[in-house]
């Protein structure tokens, strides 16, 4: 009899896990633990370790998906990650962490079971979005900022004037004019350049710097 694949999952949606603990049933897998967060996965997991845990790409604990990509692999599982999908910072963070898989919450249950069966099989599934992940830009295209640029563009991307960005951290509206000016550096050098504020919206929101609900 061949044993079946053992999986759990991680979303703070009820309606999400009551869901695929039917999935579960219906296509023949074994359901280990199905929790709002990692930690309370990683906790509770005593009758063994999942083949692969499905996750969702943002939680309402505000843990960070990379960590949990690891966390989860650390813990010896495969991680595929199941979400809406839509921001490409998020998303290649979760590859880069080490995701399996991305499957979009818009795709059947039967094509998540499909992909679940692939993961625990040791296939790296590459479909439509982690293509479009990583050919968006080559090696990701890491613009490379520094923290303090980071904090910069995310406070003038989000809305700030650079005067108010300079106040909310305590530097001279100069030092945060040069800050800006070498983040445009950064990005233009990579082959994503930026020439309007709006523009370094889109790059502050791709690069997972800000959400893109919180706009």
């Amino acid at each position: 009899m061949v044993e079946k694949v053992s999986v759990a999952i991680v979303d703070d949606h009820d309606a999400i896990r009551l869901g695929f603990q039917v999935a579960c049933k219906e296509f023949g897998f074994k359901l280990l633990g199905a929790e709002p967060t990692v930690s309370d996965l990683l906790d509770k997991l005593s009758s063994g370790e999942p083949q692969v845990v499905v996750l969702d790409l943002s939680l309402a604990d505000g843990s960070q998906v990379e960590d949990n990509v690891k966390r989860i692999i650390e813990h010896g599982s495969q991680v595929l990650i199941f979400s809406i999908a839509d921001k490409r910072g998020l998303v290649r963070a979760a590859i880069k962490a080490g995701a399996a898989a991305i499957v979009p919450k818009a795709n059947s249950m039967a094509e998540l079971a499909s992909a679940i069966q692939l993961v625990a099989d040791g296939i790296y599934v590459n479909n439509t979005q982690t293509t479009a992940a990583i050919d968006s830009d080559l090696d990701f295209k890491e613009a490379k900022l520094s923290p303090r640029e980071r904090e910069v563009l995310t406070l003038y991307a989000s809305g700030m004037a650079l005067k108010q960005v300079a106040f909310t951290l305590n530097i001279k509206m100069n030092t945060a004019k040069e800050h800006i000016d070498r983040v445009r550096t950064k990005y233009a050098y990579i082959g994503r350049p930026v020439s309007s504020k709006t523009e370094l919206l889109l790059r502050a929101i791709e690069d997972g710097l800000i959400d893109e609900v919180n706009i």
